[in-house]
């Protein structure tokens, strides 16, 4: 696939990531996590969201506490983080600016779109149902799923598999570098999404990708 096969909407397969992909949410994990660690005496390092971001939530309560040296359990930490984010994953998160256009576009068009997310349904799916995209999709794939984080391909070519398609003939939509590398390494079409936490990043997934975006209203 060539660029101008993307813009000129020429693809029939579309992985496309969730969080700080297609919905506004990283700022709840940035919020959750300062809540979370401050009340343990800690300030969230540089590095600590862009560590777990693409891991898996049982993968990220584990990662966690072997960093800090909590005596919790993964289930206890899974548990807490759930009751402080899932209220707000149901009635606060919304869609980052033209994603249910573009999506309603690609649909019509008859392009076959599933999400490879390393969320957990119980909170992306009322989300998803809220801003009115979740019968968009043809299909969801977590991490959890393929028990791989996003460092291995896995996630992306169970999600490719499910729609009968090639990586070279299917589009991915990611936020962060680790998604966008292995996507690329993989064989897939890359698209980039500006995401101000992934900031420091950005140099590198502009290099990485086959498309950069600023948003989707620009597609």
């Amino acid at each position: 696939m060539t660029k101008k096969d993307f813009f000129d909407y020429n693809f029939k397969y579309a992985i496309f990531d969730l969080d700080g992909t297609c919905l506004d949410s990283m700022w709840l994990w940035e919020e959750v996590d300062r809540q979370f660690l401050g009340i343990r005496g800690y300030e969230v390092p540089d590095d600590y969201l862009e560590a777990i971001s693409t891991i898996g939530f049982r993968a990220a309560a584990q990662y966690t506490i072997d960093r800090f040296g909590f005596s919790d359990t993964v289930e206890e930490l899974m548990d807490e983080w759930t009751n402080m984010a899932i209220v707000k994953y149901e009635e606060e998160v919304r869609l980052k600016l033209g994603v249910k256009q573009y999506l309603e576009k690609l649909k019509k068009m008859g392009v076959k779109m599933v999400v490879a997310t390393a969320s957990f349904r119980e909170m992306f799916v009322p989300a998803l149902k809220n801003n009115g995209i979740y019968d968009l999709f043809d299909e969801f794939v977590t991490v959890d799923d393929v028990g791989k984080s996003k460092s291995f391909p896995d996630i992306y070519l169970r999600a490719a598999h499910i729609m009968g398609a090639n990586p070279e003939e299917t589009v991915v939509f990611e936020d962060v570098f680790e998604g966008i590398s292995t996507a690329s390494n993989a064989g897939f079409f890359t698209v980039g999404v500006k995401e101000p936490t992934s900031a420091c990043f950005e140099e590198n997934i502009r290099k990485k990708s086959d498309v950069f975006i600023e948003s989707f209203a620009k597609l």
